[in-house]
């Protein structure tokens, strides 16, 4: 009885304020009503048609290929990063962590141009690239997942670096203490660490690179099979056919939420176990 009396007590003293009920519900609406207003202007009897054109499955296609790339880049280039940022005593870390959060304040149009200086013809890394192998990054699918790394990275840098500081280094410090090498701490102690809060950054950065849209333009162009991905060609078909603009936002929209839901709670379960 007094166990039960107690549970009784604390989930009343944990219970929600009414005073936020208000303030939750409009920023719901916020979320919610703009989805609402894009379903009621969908033309359902011509939505399947709308879906499976040409340049709607090309933008589809290219935007799940090159948001899958740019979230295995994210991975492989972003752990590492996490890991220097939150374990490095070095100097000038501090430095380092607010340039690699630059994309998330930064306009993706920005971004695009920044890219396009580095990578582009006249940028320095360009040309380099065009003398030595021939190659030129701009206009290509490559410039996509280039774009799309570059806004999306920081979600999974952010993430990871927080689990890292949040689970302290008491951990990998036992592990050197045994004799273990760096590289033997970070392979059996800090990734294991890592991974729920790693499931959880890959599902942020898919969903970013999946919506990427100004840095991309900027970066890659529209080119229809190329660089037109699907947020791209909902920008293209607005001044074309509003309805089927409507359907590939509509089409976004449930791909989005699609990957939250399915990949969100294993992220969860993994923090709650």
């Amino acid at each position: 009885m007094a166990a039960r009396a107690e549970r009784g007590s604390r989930e009343v003293a944990t219970g929600v304020p009414r005073v936020l009920w208000l303030p939750a519900a409009v920023a719901l609406a916020l979320v919610v009503l703009p989805v609402v207003g894009l379903l009621a202007r969908t033309d359902l009897t011509r939505l399947p048609a709308l879906l499976t054109t040409p340049a709607s499955l090309n933008a589809l296609r290219l935007s799940l290929l090159t948001a899958t790339l740019s979230t295995l880049a994210c991975v492989v280039l972003g752990v590492p990063l996490a890991v220097v940022l939150a374990r490095s005593t070095a100097r000038g870390v501090r430095l380092l962590r607010a340039v690699v959060l630059l994309p998330l304040v930064l306009p993706p149009v920005v971004g695009g141009l920044a890219l396009l200086f580095l990578f582009g013809r006249n940028g320095f890394l360009g040309y380099l690239l065009d003398v030595v192998a021939g190659v030129r990054v701009p206009l290509t699918t490559g410039a996509v997942v280039l774009a799309q790394t570059f806004v999306a990275m920081p979600f999974l840098v952010v993430s990871l670096e927080g689990a890292l500081r949040g689970s302290g280094d008491r951990y990998e410090r036992v592990a050197a203490t045994l004799g273990a090498r760096p590289w033997t701490v970070f392979r059996r102690v800090t990734l294991p660490l890592l991974l729920p809060a790693l499931g959880s950054g890959v599902v942020l950065s898919f969903a970013r690179a999946l919506g990427e849209f100004g840095a991309t333009i900027t970066f890659a162009g529209s080119l229809e099979g190329v660089t037109r991905t699907l947020p791209l060609e909902v920008y293209h078909q607005v001044e074309v056919d509003v309805d089927s603009a409507v359907a590939m936002a509509l089409l976004l929209v449930v791909v989005a939420v699609l990957v939250i839901a399915v990949a969100r709670p294993r992220a969860l379960e993994g923090v709650r176990s």
